[in-house]
């Protein structure tokens, strides 16, 4: 594999890779009424590539913010 090959290979996973794990902290963060709907958007959003954009388009308002957990 030559250095062009692998930036060009790093460049296209990396953006992918932060928006995934931005994804899975936001998840984390946010309360969705139960603990079986903040599973079910844990796996989607842990899914590499798409999983964060389905989050962004149909999870992402669903949650509220927790206020006053530790």
């Amino acid at each position: 594999m030559t250095f062009k090959l692998l930036g060009i290979f790093l460049a296209l996973c990396i953006p992918f890779l932060i928006a995934t794990i931005w994804a899975i902290v936001d998840v984390a963060q946010k309360d969705f009424g139960t603990a079986g709907k903040k599973a079910q958007w844990w796996i989607i959003a842990s899914v590499p590539f798409i999983g964060f954009m389905v989050y962004l388009i149909f999870g992402f308002r669903k949650g509220k913010k927790q206020t006053g957990t530790i």
